[in-house]
């Protein structure tokens, strides 16, 4: 199996909540606007909120 194959499944296979914190992590990281800037992500700007509520509820399980 070549590591390309592999790579795919384990990338298939990510943790909602793991991925939902990676993409605001990376979001954080590259924000100019003012994610970069703030001590906490609720401070962040409207893009760095909403992944950062977004992983808030797959941290949780649920959607109320």
């Amino acid at each position: 199996m070549s590591t390309e194959r592999i790579g795919a499944a384990v990338q298939r296979a990510e943790i909602p909540m793991l991925r939902a914190y990676r993409l605001w992590f990376e979001h954080a990281r590259k924000c100019d606007a003012e994610c970069k800037r703030v001590h906490k992500a609720q401070d962040g700007c409207e893009a760095g909120r909403e992944l950062w509520g977004a992983y808030r509820v797959a941290r949780i399980g649920s959607t109320s």
